[in-house]
C-alpha cells in the first residue's frame, strides 16, 4: 500500500498522525472523493487495520473502488472503535463472556484470555417500568421497584465491571443508551497512542444508528455479533448499496421533526432500503439541527436501513460545544474531518450514490403512525377516518376485523381509577399477568382532577388509555420536548385536563431534559396534565408501560375493546406496548399530550375540539399549539455545556440505590443459584475442533408464520402469565407471580428465555386451524402429533425424539429490535433452519451467528403457495463442508400421504466468514476457538 500516514498539528503544537484518504486517492488506488461519506469512513477503518491477515490490501482496493451499482459480493472486515450495550441485551452478552471464561478455565487456560479489546459501555435503561405515574414521587418509587426486581442483574453487572478491564456501566437513572451515547460517550475522533481515527461502533440495540447524526458510522447488531467484535473479530458485511436522500427546503410552521421522521420512514420502507446505507445530503439536510438529524437517524431500523447517516458539518461542531465537550476534543474533531476532506454536507452531484431520492421538507405535514407498524403513516386530519376504516378491515389487511356496527359501542367501567401503586398481580380474563393497582385516595390526581373514582366512566373503541412521552427517538430532541411543554402550559391555562383513567408518563432521554424543562418552567404544566417524571429509560416504547387498572383490563378483555396508546416512541408492534391495547400510535410529544387531552384517537384534531375551556368554550388544537418562534426562543437552554459536564461528571452521585448494590469479585463468575442469571449452555460440549455440517433430514415444522413477524413475536420482552411455560418454571422454583418481572429482565437465564421463545400473545401459527369466525388462534402454540400444545413443549418432545425442526415465515421475518434471544431461543428449541420469503438484516445475521440455517424462498414460492400445513416432513439437501454463500439448496417436502416435491431455496449465509461461523456451530464457538488457539 502507498504511504498514507500523515500528520495533523493542533493549537499548541500537539501533533497527531492519521491515515489519509486523500493520499489514498492521490496514489491512484481509487476515486475516493466521489464515494459516499459513510463508505469513506468505513474505508478508513479498513486502511488503518490492514494487517495482511484479516484485513488485506485487496479489501482496501475493493472498497476504494466501490461502484454505485456494483454486484455486492465483496466482504468488508470492519473493525470498530468501541461497543455500546443496553442492559436487556448486555446482560446475556456478559453471561456469554462469563461462560467463555468458565470454559477457558476448564480447559486449563488463563481466563483473562477472554477480555474485550475495545471499550465497552453498558447503559442500564430498559429495566424501569411505569408502575407509578402522575404523581410527584413517581420517579423515586419506580426506581425503588426497579432495584427490588433487578438486584441480581445489577450485582452481575458490577461483577463484570471489576472482572473486565474495558467494561463500564452507566447506572439506572441516568438516561437512555442512545441519548447518553450522543451526549456523553461519543467524544469526537478517537486518539490512541497519538493516532487519530473516526469514532465507529456497533451496539446491541437496533437504534444505535442515532449516533449517525454526528457523522459516526455505527449500527445495531445482535449481542452475539457485538461480543465477537469486542473480542477482536471484525464485523463482516457485504459491500452495501448507498441510497442518497436529498432533503430540500425547510419544515413549515407547526411541523415537527417527528412528523419528518415518520414521513422518511414511510418513504424509505416503500423504497426497500433494507440492508442498505442511507446517506442524507443537500441544503435541507444542512439546515437541520443535530437533534433533528438524530431523530431521523434513530429510526433507521424502522425504515429498514443499516444506517441513516449524516455527514459532519458546522452544526455538529455547535452540538459538541453545547454539550460540554473539551476544547481539545472539538479542535481535533474538526481538524481531522477537514484534513480528510469529509467536513460539510455534500451538495447534489458531488457524490455517486446507488440511488438518489428527493424529499421536500415543505411537503411534511403533522402525522402519526400506526396502529401496528412504524411505517404506516397517517396524516393528522385523517386519524378518525383511518381508525374507523381499520376497525372493520380484515386483520390480514392491518385492520381489527370488527363489525362496523360496533364502532361506536361504549361499555361501562366500574370504579375506574387513576394513579396508584403496584400491590400485587393477578390474572385477568385473558390469562395475562397484570399488576393490580391499589388506589390511594389521599394522593393528588394529575392536573386539576379532584375525583379519584368516576362511576360514570365508560370505554369505547379508540379511547386512549396510555399516553407516554418516551423513547430515545423524541425525548432526545429538545425541539419536540419544549413544544410538548409549551402545549401543556397553554392547555392548563385554558382549563383543559386529562381524564384520570388515562395512564400518562414522561420518561426523558437523560437528566439534561429535566434540567431544561425545569429551567423553562415547563415541567410543572406537564405534571399538571399527568405527565409527571416517571423514569429515565425506554419505558412504554419497549413494553415497560406498567399495567392498567384491573377494571380497565376486565372491560377490554370482556368486551374486546380496541383501546389505544399514543407514544412518542419508535416501535408500536402488536402486543409490544401493552398486551391488552391493540391500537398503538407513534406521535410527536406535543401530539401525545394533545391526544391525552382529547381522550381518543378517532378524532380529527383539525376540525374537532380537544375539549372545553374554563368559560365553556370549545378549545381546538390550533388554540394551544406553540409557534416555531416560541420554541426557538427556549432552545438555547437545552444546550448548556456546564449542565452536561456536571450531570455526566459522576455516575454515582445521588444514586444511593445503585451504590448500595454489592459488587462480587473474581475473574471467573461463581454462578450462584439465580432465576435471573444462569450459566448459558452454549459451551457445555465445547471442543477445540468443530464438527462437520451436513444435510438436514426428517425435519418437522415447529411453526408456519405469516409476514412481518418481528423479534417481539419471536422473543417478547414484556410480562408473562403463571400458566405459560416460563411462568410455570418460575413457580416451580419458588418465585411468586408478583416477582415474575419480564422476559426482558430475565434474559440472563436461558431457562426462562427458551420457554418464552415464540410465546408472544399475538403470534399466529398458521399450523393451527382457524377459529369459526375466520380469525387465527393467537399465542405460543403449535401442533404435536395433531394435538395443540405450547411451542416449548412441542420443541422438547422433538428434541427428545431426535427430530430436527424448522420454522417457515413470509416477508420481513425478524423485523424490530436486534434481539439476540430471538436467535438464541430458536437454536435452543432445536430449530435447524428458518425458511422465509425475506429476512430483516440483523436477525438473519443472528441466526447464522447461532448456527441456524436461514433459507429464502425463491420466486413465487412460499409456505402459502406450497400449501404447507405442518404435517409434512422436510429435508434440506446440499449442505456440506463445501457450502458457499448464497448457494441454492434443495428443500424436499414429503407430504403426509407420501408425495414428494423438491423446490430450490437460497442459503442466506451471505459471506465467507458466515460460512465459517455456521461450520463452527455459531460465532461464539468460532471466536473462542480462535482466542484459545492464539490465532485472533
Amino acid at each position: 500500500m502507498p504511504h498514507t500516514l500523515k500528520l495533523l498539528t493542533l493549537t499548541g503544537g500537539e501533533t497527531l498522525s492519521y491515515y489519509s484518504l486523500p493520499a489514498l486517492e492521490a496514489a491512484g488506488i481509487g476515486p475516493v472523493s466521489r464515494l459516499p461519506v459513510s463508505i469513506r469512513l468505513v474505508l478508513e477503518s479498513v486502511l488503518r487495520n490492514c494487517d495482511g491477515k484479516k484485513v488485506t490490501e485487496a479489501h482496501v482496493r475493493q472498497l476504494a473502488n466501490w461502484q454505485p451499482q456494483g454486484e455486492r459480493v465483496d466482504e468488508i472486515p470492519f473493525i470498530v472503535a468501541r461497543v455500546v450495550l443496553q442492559d436487556f441485551t448486555g446482560v446475556p452478552l456478559l453471561a456469554d463472556l462469563a461462560a467463555m471464561r468458565t470454559a477457558t478455565e476448564k480447559l486449563g487456560k488463563n481466563p483473562k484470555l477472554i477480555e474485550p479489546l475495545v471499550p465497552v459501555d453498558l447503559v442500564v435503561d430498559h429495566s424501569v417500568q411505569v408502575d407509578v405515574f402522575g404523581q410527584p414521587d413517581a420517579l423515586q418509587r419506580n426506581m425503588e421497584l426497579e432495584f427490588s426486581r433487578n438486584r441480581e442483574r445489577y450485582q452481575f453487572m458490577k461483577w463484570g465491571m471489576q472482572a473486565f478491564d474495558t467494561f463500564k456501566v452507566v447506572p439506572p437513572g441516568i438516561g437512555i443508551v442512545h441519548q447518553v451515547n450522543l451526549e456523553y460517550l461519543f467524544r469526537g475522533v478517537q486518539i490512541r497512542d497519538g493516532l487519530a481515527f473516526p469514532d465507529t461502533l456497533v451496539g446491541t440495540d437496533s437504534h444505535t444508528t442515532m449516533i449517525n447524526a454526528v457523522g459516526v458510522v455505527g449500527w445495531g447488531v445482535g449481542g452475539i455479533e457485538a461480543e465477537a467484535g469486542m473480542l477482536g473479530q471484525p464485523v463482516y458485511f457485504l459491500t452495501p448499496d448507498v441510497v442518497g436522500v436529498e432533503l430540500q427546503g425547510k419544515l413549515r410552521e407547526g411541523v415537527t421533526a417527528t412528523d419528518l421522521v415518520l414521513t422518511v420512514t414511510e418513504l424509505l420502507r416503500r423504497e426497500k432500503v433494507v440492508g442498505k446505507f442511507v446517506e442524507f445530503f443537500g441544503a435541507g439536510t444542512a439546515s437541520l439541527s443535530v437533534t433533528d438529524r438524530a431523530t431521523i437517524a434513530n429510526m433507521a431500523p424502522e425504515y429498514g436501513a443499516t444506517m441513516g447517516f449524516f455527514p459532519v458539518d458546522d452544526k455538529t461542531i455547535l452540538y459538541l460545544k453545547g454539550t460540554g465537550r473539551l476544547d481539545r476534543e472539538i479542535e481535533a474533531f474538526e481538524a481531522y474531518f477537514r484534513a480528510q476532506q469529509l467536513f460539510g454536507v455534500p451538495k447534489a452531484g458531488e457524490i455517486d450514490y446507488s440511488k438518489t431520492l428527493t424529499l421536500d421538507l415543505a411537503s411534511i405535514v403533522p402525522s402519526l403512525a400506526g396502529p401496528k407498524r412504524p411505517q404506516d403513516r397517517i396524516a393528522l386530519p385523517a386519524m378518525r377516518e383511518t381508525f374507523d376504516a381499520l376497525f372493520s378491515k380484515p386483520v390480514a389487511e392491518n385492520g381489527f376485523g370488527k363489525p362496523a356496527a360496533e364502532l361506536h359501542t361504549r361499555v361501562p367501567v366500574e370504579q375506574a381509577s387513576s394513579c396508584g401503586t403496584v400491590d400485587n398481580q393477578r390474572l385477568d380474563s385473558s390469562g395475562l399477568t397484570r399488576n393490580v393497582i391499589e388506589m390511594a385516595d389521599n394522593r393528588p390526581a394529575p392536573g386539576h382532577l379532584d375525583e379519584r373514582h368516576d362511576s360514570g366512566i365508560d370505554l369505547g373503541h379508540g379511547d386512549v388509555l396510555i399516553a407516554a412521552i418516551t423513547s430515545c427517538t423524541n425525548t432526545s430532541n429538545p425541539g419536540v420536548l419544549l413544544a410538548a411543554g409549551l402545549l401543556a402550559r397553554n392547555a392548563v391555562a385554558k382549563g383543559l385536563r386529562v381524564k384520570p383513567h388515562i395512564k400518562t408518563s414522561l420518561a426523558p432521554g437523560s437528566r439534561v431534559v429535566t434540567e431544561y424543562l425545569e429551567k423553562t418552567g415547563l415541567l410543572d404544566p406537564l405534571a399538571q396534565l399527568g405527565f409527571a417524571l416517571a423514569g429515565y429509560g425506554c419505558t412504554t416504547c419497549i413494553g415497560n408501560s406498567g399495567d392498567l387498572t384491573p377494571e380497565l383490563n376486565a372491560a377490554i378483555a370482556e368486551n374486546d375493546v380496541i383501546a389505544a396508546a399514543v407514544l412518542s416512541g419508535n416501535r408500536n408492534f402488536e402486543a409490544r406496548i401493552h398486551p391488552n391495547i391493540r391500537a398503538n400510535y407513534l406521535a410527536s410529544p406535543p401530539l401525545v399530550v394533545a391526544f391525552a387531552i382529547a381522550g381518543r384517537v378517532n378524532i380529527d384534531l383539525d376540525t374537532e375540539p380537544l375539549g372545553t375551556g374554563i368559560e365553556g368554550e370549545p378549545i381546538y388544537l390550533s388554540d394551544i399549539w406553540p409557534s416555531s418562534d416560541e420554541i426557538a426562543t427556549l432552545l438555547p437552554t437545552a444546550l448548556d455545556p456546564e449542565v452536561f459536564r456536571r450531570l455526566y461528571a459522576d455516575f454515582t452521585k445521588d444514586l444511593d440505590l445503585w451504590n448500595a448494590i454489592p459488587a462480587p469479585s473474581g475473574q471467573v463468575y461463581s454462578w450462584p443459584t439465580s432465576t435471573y442469571i444462569a450459566q448459558p449452555p452454549f459451551f457445555d460440549d465445547f471442543a477445540m475442533q468443530p464438527g462437520h455440517v451436513d444435510d438436514i433430514h426428517g425435519a418437522k415444522a415447529l411453526l408456519i408464520l405469516g409476514d412481518s413477524v418481528t423479534t417481539d413475536h419471536i422473543s417478547p420482552a414484556g410480562s408473562f402469565a403463571e400458566k405459560t411455560p416460563a411462568g410455570q418454571f418460575l413457580v416451580a422454583h419458588g418465585v411468586q407471580r408478583t416477582d415474575f418481572n419480564s422476559y426482558g429482565s430475565r434474559r440472563g437465564n436461558h431457562d426462562i428465555m427458551i420457554r418464552g421463545t415464540f410465546a408472544n400473545v399475538r403470534i399466529k401459527n398458521l399450523m393451527l386451524a382457524a377459529k369459526p369466525d375466520g380469525s387465527r388462534i393467537e399465542g405460543g402454540f403449535t401442533l404435536l402429533d395433531g394435538a395443540q400444545t405450547t411451542v416449548y413443549e412441542a420443541a422438547q418432545a422433538h428434541i427428545a425424539r431426535g427430530t430436527p425442526t424448522m420454522v417457515f415465515a413470509g416477508e420481513e421475518y425478524g423485523t424490530g429490535s436486534s434481539r439476540d434471544w430471538a436467535a438464541k431461543g430458536t437454536q435452543l428449541l432445536g430449530v435447524k433452519a428458518v425458511v422465509a420469503k425475506s429476512f430483516e438484516r440483523i436477525h438473519r445475521s443472528n441466526l447464522v451467528g447461532m448456527g441456524v440455517l436461514p433459507l429464502q424462498f425463491i420466486g413465487d414460492d412460499s409456505a402459502v403457495t406450497l400449501q404447507l400445513v405442518g404435517d409434512e416432513t422436510f429435508d434440506v439437501l446440499g449442505v456440506n463442508d463445501a457450502l458457499k454463500p448464497q448457494q441454492d439448496l434443495t428443500l424436499r417436502i414429503t407430504a403426509a400421504d407420501g408425495r414428494v416435491r423438491d423446490v430450490a431455496a437460497r442459503c442466506r449465509i451471505d459471506t465467507p466468514i458466515e460460512v465459517d461461523y455456521y461450520r463452527h456451530g455459531g460465532i461464539l464457538p468460532y471466536v473462542l476457538r480462535e482466542l484459545l488457539a492464539g490465532t485472533r
